[in-house]
């Protein structure tokens, strides 16, 4: 299950909270992967700290596992895993591996994506819950690799390859032989070290491109199967709704299953039989406090209101859609019994 949707909208608390209930209500073997900085879902779950290896939830009456993803780590084991031990090391002291290993944009979610396929492929549990990076987009999580993709069949970049698939010779010869000013202008400009490490990245990890890129395509397989669930988080405002509904067009353009939308932090209000109108009327002739009570209470209906009619909208665009909701919280969910309260809403 893929929990997806804006930065800030509850897909961590969201994916914690079904992975609780999964494990405790269903018996089913769980792991939640975040790539939440905050770290909000070990402190959530009990842990003092979450890291790239699955930890198993002690207060959990199930079997549950939690991890974060570390980016770093993650690059550094498929570096491992796909050439040798002397590769490895130059690869590693690489100052452009180690800036795009940390910072290169999209390889957060590039590796999200690896980790994906590798706990996919271990088999050891019965659901696999992934909360998606905090990303600008909701959309990147899913055109990392195809981003990805371009960066390596880039012509730069195989520009920069051709000196090792030519015997070794400097990149500076060949850059001026093959494409004279040109050539020699992007030497003026990065720099004969900087292109120089950068000619040397290109060159280390040219044995593992295709890999890369099959592993990339395998785990987009993966998404694409009917055993995996594309589950949308969102807040009921007009921005997020919006992003909720075109991601779910994208979703079905690309064949990938949508199992639902939460709407979360959803406004209630404790007596919904009284009208906005009525409590503003209502406040209009009484004193305080029951008069600021009365329009405390007219502000949440409107908001209530406002807030169904974005579901409202939602549902007309996507009728097939399944919509649960979340109610807003009085405080932050900081331990299993919160998250068991929102599992419980949502289910």
């Amino acid at each position: 299950m893929v929990c997806c949707g804006a930065g800030g909208v509850g897909k961590t608390t969201t994916a914690a909270a079904l992975a609780l209930r999964a494990a405790e209500k269903h018996g089913r073997s769980t792991v939640v992967l975040t790539i939440d900085p905050a770290r909000r879902l070990a402190q959530s779950l009990g842990l003092t700290e979450l890291d790239n290896t699955p930890r198993r939830v002690a207060g959990a009456a199930g079997d549950l596992s939690a991890m974060m993803l570390d980016m770093k780590r993650t690059f550094d084991d498929v570096v491992l895993a796909h050439t040798d031990p002397k590769r490895a090391e130059e690869i590693f002291a690489n100052p452009f591996y180690q800036a795009m290993s940390s910072t290169f944009s999209g390889t957060q979610e590039y590796m999200a994506m690896e980790k994906l396929g590798q706990l996919r492929a271990r088999d050891a549990w019965d659901l696999i819950i992934v909360d998606t990076p905090p990303s600008r987009s909701a959309l990147d999580f899913l055109d990392a690799p195809a981003r990805l993709g371009r960066f390596l069949d880039g012509r730069m970049l195989r520009m920069l390859l051709a000196p090792a698939r030519a015997g070794g010779r400097s990149v500076f010869t060949l850059v001026s032989a093959s494409f004279s000013v040109v050539g020699r202008a992007v030497t003026k400009v990065l720099g004969t070290q900087l292109l120089a490490d950068l000619s040397g990245f290109v060159a280390a990890l040219d044995s593992m491109f295709g890999g890369f890129r099959a592993r990339a395509e395998q785990t987009y397989r993966v998404l694409q199967d009917r055993e995996t669930a594309f589950l949308l988080v969102a807040t009921p405002e007009p921005d997020a709704v919006r992003e909720a509904a075109y991601f779910a067009g994208r979703l079905a353009n690309d064949n990938m299953p949508l199992a639902g939308l939460v709407l979360n932090r959803m406004t209630t209000v404790s007596a919904p039989a009284i009208s906005a109108a009525a409590a503003r009327a209502a406040a209009e002739e009484l004193t305080s406090p029951i008069a600021d009570l009365l329009r405390v209470h007219a502000t949440l209906a409107e908001q209530a209101e406002r807030q169904a009619a974005e579901a409202a909208r939602f549902k007309l665009e996507h009728p097939h859609v399944p919509v649960a909701t979340a109610a807003t919280q009085a405080a932050d969910i900081h331990d299993l019994d919160g998250l068991r309260r929102i599992g419980d809403e949502l289910c």
